[in-house]
This record gives C-alpha cells, sequence and structure tokens, in this order.
C-alpha cells in the first residue's frame, strides 16, 4: 500500500520517542546520561531512522541534548530551573482557569468533567500512598485532560512540556526519600472541583497551595 511505509516510520518514531520519555522520566535514563542512535536502535531493534527522527523530538521538548560526534545526552535540569518551571506552569495553569471560569466549562460534556474527575482521583490516590511510578502517569494524564477543557491544543502541550521536565528534576530527587507516604500533593480532586464550580479564586488557591508544597519539598532535598 503506498505510504505504508511511511506511516510505519511514524509509528516506531512516536513509540520509541514515548519510550524514552517514559524512562528519562522515571530517572531510569538520568541526567547526564549519554547514547548514541546506534544504540538505542538496536536496543529497541529497529533501523536508525525511526531513531534519530525520536530522539530530535525530545530534543525539541527540552528532554535531551545534542552533542557534536557524540550522540545525545539526557539534560540536566538544577533547582533555579525547578523554580522557573513552577513560575511558568503556574502562570499558564492560573491563566486556564480564569479562562474556564467565564466561558471555557460552557461547551464541557459531563462525560469529559467525569473523566478528568476519575483521573484526579487515580492521581490522588497514588499520591497519598506515596506510590512514585504510578503517580507520574496518572499525574500526567491528569493535568492533560483537564487543561484540554479549555479546548486549546497549544496551551495543553505547553504545560505537559513543563511538566514533564519538572518531573524529570525531581524525581531522583524524590528517590532519596524512605518513603514518600503522605508527603505528594494530593488536591487534584479539589481542583477539579473549584473548576467545575467555576471558582477561578479558589482554583489559584489550590494551585499557589500546590506551587508552594512542590518549591518546600524540592529545596529541602536539594540542601
Amino acid at each position: 500500500m503506498p505510504g505504508s511505509e511511511a506511516v510505519r516510520r511514524t509509528t516506531l518514531r512516536s513509540q520509541i520517542a514515548d519510550a524514552l520519555r517514559d524512562e528519562v522520566i522515571a530517572g531510569r535514563l538520568p541526567a547526564g546520561r549519554q547514547f548514541t542512535v546506534k544504540e538505542i536502535a538496536e536496543q529497541y531493534g529497529v533501523s536508525a531512522t525511526p531513531v534519530r527522527e525520536a530522539l530530535l523530538d525530545l530534543c525539541s521538548q527540552g528532554l535531551l541534548d545534542v552533542e557534536l560526534h557524540k550522540g545525545y545526552r539526557v539534560r540536566a535540569f538544577s533547582y533555579a530551573d525547578f523554580r522557573d518551571m513552577v513560575e511558568a506552569r503556574a502562570l499558564i495553569v492560573e491563566g486556564i482557569f480564569r479562562h474556564s471560569a467565564e466561558r471555557a466549562l460552557r461547551g464541557v460534556t459531563p462525560h469529559a468533567l467525569a473523566s478528568v474527575r476519575r483521573r484526579a482521583e487515580e492521581a490522588g490516590r497514588a499520591a497519598v500512598a506515596g506510590d512514585l511510578d504510578i503517580l507520574i502517569g496518572y499525574d500526567l494524564r491528569f493535568w492533560r485532560e483537564l487543561t484540554s477543557l479549555v479546548g486549546n491544543p497549544y496551551i495543553s502541550d505547553f504545560l505537559d512540556r513543563v511538566r514533564v521536565q519538572s518531573w524529570i528534576f525531581t524525581v531522583p530527587l524524590l528517590r532519596r526519600l524512605p518513603s514518600l507516604r503522605g508527603r505528594l500533593w494530593h488536591g487534584h480532586s479539589e481542583l477539579v472541583e473549584a473548576v467545575a464550580a467555576q471558582d477561578a479564586l479558589g482554583a489559584e488557591r489550590i494551585i499557589d497551595g500546590y506551587n508552594e508544597h512542590a518549591l518546600a519539598l524540592i529545596a529541602r532535598l536539594t540542601e
């Protein structure tokens, strides 16, 4: 079938990018880790082309750096970077909720809102239990679904990029703690209800508390 090879390559590219991104977020590919296209191609048993394209996608997301004649390296972030990430995501989210309170939720279906509520419950349970590996996936999906209610994919994509970078920096630090039970923010459901009620000020207060919690926790772990 004409074009089938291109479709297959694009699918491989996405699958490889997603797999590597998960490895970086989970800390299994730590900051500073170097690798080549050949190494990843051999690991996944595929040709170099979709691997090279996948790695360039991750570079464009700010997760990898290209090193001339050496290959690729997982980007290392600092606490100063993390503070900037928190500020950026706060500005994005506050803008989203102010927009939502005015008009965005008017066209949201009960099904979409119910889905976000379920995702919030899942993320909250994982956070309370301190199960970091489960929380990461649920948390990212929660924020993607919540911000998609605004109906602007560019905003959702940008916030997702910042949140992924935040996790990449914080995960290795959080894994130093013997237990995360009761240490992680778990106000996802409370936030959803504030948004559903079109309570922009309430949502902002929850977000402010979330960011203060994140900065304080990570600051202690970087001392």
